[in-house]
């Protein structure tokens, strides 16, 4: 049974910043990506960024630079560090798994219940 569990949303100012984080659990025979997803009201859900586990990273072009995606093997924890946050950024943000790269949501099957982030 593969779980994922999202946390720290919130509200901030503009210029703020916020780390996201991602508890996973259960087992997936060939894992190989972790990403964020995020959705804002009436707009698709859009890749943000996404990590492999040889570490390399993917960035949609209007977080680069500002946001930061990392896991921690160890704990089974993945992070997004969210910095000089705007008000475009506000949206439900989703952790998801699965087998391949990039930043398409279909190629995830797996997917967390989102966390809430509002830049004022």
């Amino acid at each position: 049974h593969v779980q994922l569990v999202e946390s720290g949303g919130g509200s901030v100012q503009a210029g703020g910043s916020l780390r996201l984080s991602c508890a996973f659990s259960g087992y997936i025979y060939s894992r190989y990506c972790m990403g964020w997803f995020r959705q804002a009201p009436e707009k698709e859900r859009e890749g943000v960024a996404s990590i492999n586990m040889d570490g390399s990273t993917s960035y949609t072009d209007s977080v680069r630079g500002r946001f930061t995606i990392s896991y921690d093997n160890a704990k089974n924890i993945l992070f997004l560090q969210m910095d000089s946050l705007k008000v475009e950024d506000s949206a439900v943000y989703y952790c998801a798994a699965g087998s391949v790269g990039g930043l398409v949501a279909s190629a995830f099957p797996y997917w967390g219940l989102g966390t809430q982030v509002t830049v004022s």
